[in-house]
């Protein structure tokens, strides 16, 4: 659809401002081949904090970067996910005060480009809000003409009952004013601001941050909380025709003036939701996020049942060669559970925050139309949701966790690996509550010293994590069935905890995936694959006899 097409289905009519601000960046831009492939099976992210790590010398991104150089993380990983590093003033990062800075805790834009000139790199524009204390804000409630309606002052009276509530919050949050008081929208918290895209002017400006963060490097950009970004009372303001609109018009900016820059949307919502993102796999984003495989591995090596993940594998296929899947376990959030709306039962999904809870994690929830509350999200680490309580060697809790890694890591996609999976940590009890935030149990911030002396015990699970996934991501990298765009086949296996599928190239190289989670030894039928050498176990496997499974073993098997 063209430019002034995709303008007019979001407002109706065409904003002179606005197109003639988009036709300048345009026609301002260099002009750029687009990259020969959007990706490849060396593609692995590295989900990580600008200031992960810090040292007594240097700034946190230095001291970050040499961790990873120094123990040769840069040999398995090729880009490296920054999580919001502006200044901020709550969430970790996600309530920017200015987009186009660095925080200095941090960094500088410097230590940045140094990062790109060994990784690729990926960005966060959190674009559904801002923080109050950024200047549009201060401006707005200051009665500024110029950011008049830069946010929503949405008269209280006015039933909002329908408005879908990602948190157990009130929707609008009072702020004094010249004029009076302004009841503004504030999806995700009271001092999370959101902005007001009926506002063309809002629009530009978003979009030239977008295209700036491109500029500077970044091949992937995650649009934060997508989902959220349109509002009209009476709706239930996800998913609205005009945020659909708003992606592709950032889609086709991106693609004229930076070429190659891929768009990840964000949206923790069921299934069929989340991908309808992908528009029709030329014109929306190029990747969506996995929602459902984390909380679907949880419940898999709890309930000792595959029929749900395996259903849900047998639906998945990108709609083009230009789309794909962006795979993770763990990332800065929790783990939600409404992508389990549809697959799982009720009470299994209870079941996992049960099991959540006697881990030390907690459960956040969200506000229902009725006023309910229900589970919306999973607090703590995926390496100790994997766990059993009756576990008690690091052996064995690190096979658990890293055969879901190596489920992950082997689907069809791009897959993403959080720095605190990579590195084996532990639910950050004390952070969390110290915090009072629940999500600070998997945001823990290492001293570089601390890290070192984590993982200098070879027989620590940390040590062991850490070394068991850099063999698996080593080994992935070297499998052209990997490819992000090679197909995937589920093979037909009892649900009862075994779990397999095939993943097979343009020029034919095959991967069996074969994995076992539950806690006994089983045995696959030898007639399910013909391929027999385990580039895991590092072993080859008798022609006709059926595959012997360990408890927790996961093979990739080839020719």
């Amino acid at each position: 659809m063209p430019m002034i097409e995709l303008i007019k289905k979001i407002y109706g009519h065409v904003p002179e401002d606005l197109l003639n601000g988009l036709n300048e960046l345009i026609d301002n831009s260099p002009d750029a081949d687009s990259p020969k492939e959007l990706w490849n099976e060396n593609d692995v992210v590295l989900i990580t904090y600008a200031d992960q790590v810090r040292s007594n010398a240097g700034t946190a991104l230095e001291a970050q970067q040499a961790f990873l150089l120094d123990y040769a993380v840069d040999e398995v990983i090729n880009c490296v996910h920054l999580l919001p590093f502006c200044p901020y003033s709550s969430d970790d990062g996600f309530s920017v005060i200015d987009y186009l800075a660095v925080d200095p805790d941090s960094g500088d834009w410097n230590d940045i480009a140094n990062l790109g000139d060994v990784f690729g790199l990926m960005f966060d524009l959190v674009l559904n809000h801002c923080s109050q204390h950024h200047e549009w804000f201060k401006a707005y409630i200051a009665d500024d003409p110029d950011y008049a309606n830069f946010f929503i002052d949405q008269d209280p009276s006015v039933d909002l009952s329908s408005v879908t509530r990602p948190r157990s919050l009130p929707l609008l949050t009072p702020f004094e004013s010249p004029s009076g008081t302004k009841h503004v929208w504030t999806t995700f918290s009271a001092d999370q601001v959101d902005l007001n895209y009926a506002n063309p002017k809002v629009m530009l400006e978003m979009i030239r941050i977008l295209v700036e963060y491109a500029r500077k490097g970044s091949r992937i950009i995650r649009l934060d909380a997508i989902a959220y970004l349109w509002k009209k009372p009476g709706t239930d303001c996800i998913h609205l025709p005009q945020t659909h609109a708003a992606v592709q018009l950032m889609r086709q900016v991106l693609d004229r003036v930076v070429p190659g820059t891929l768009i990840l949307t964000e949206t923790n919502v069921p299934h069929a939701e989340n991908v309808s993102y992908f528009g029709d796999g030329h014109n929306e984003a190029h990747m969506v996020y996995q929602f459902s495989l984390p909380p679907l591995l949880l419940d898999a090596i709890h309930s000792g049942q595959t029929s749900a993940i395996k259903s849900w594998l047998q639906t998945l296929k990108p709609p083009t060669d230009e789309t794909t899947f962006f795979n993770f376990t763990a990332s800065h959030d929790g783990i939600g559970v409404r992508p389990l709306e549809g697959i799982v039962p009720a009470e299994r999904v209870q079941k996992l925050a049960d099991v959540v809870r006697a881990q030390g994690g907690r459960v956040n929830t969200r506000r229902n139309a009725d006023g309910t509350d229900s589970p919306y999200e999973l607090n703590i680490t995926f390496l100790d949701a994997v766990a059993d309580r009756a576990t008690v060697s690091s052996a064995e809790h690190s096979r658990r966790f890293l055969a879901t890694q190596a489920i992950m890591l082997a689907m069809q996609g791009v897959p993403a690996v959080y720095f605190h999976s990579l590195v084996g940590s532990p639910n950050d009890i004390e952070g969390m509550e110290s915090s009072g935030q629940n999500r600070r149990i998997n945001r823990h911030k290492y001293q570089r010293s601390e890290l070192a002396e984590a993982l200098a015990k070879p027989d620590s699970l940390q040590r062991r994590v850490f070394d068991g996934y850099q063999r698996l991501l080593g080994e992935r990298c070297t499998q052209p069935a990997f490819h992000p765009s090679a197909t995937q086949t589920v093979l037909d296996l009892p649900g009862d905890g075994l779990l397999g599928f095939v993943r097979e190239s343009a020029d034919g190289e095959k991967v069996a995936v074969l994995a076992n989670l539950t806690d006994q030894p089983r045995q696959i039928d030898a007639g399910i694959t013909e391929l027999r050498n385990d580039v895991l176990a590092m072993q080859e496997l008798d022609d006709g006899a059926s595959i012997p499974m360990r408890p927790f073993q996961v093979r990739w098997l080839t020719d």
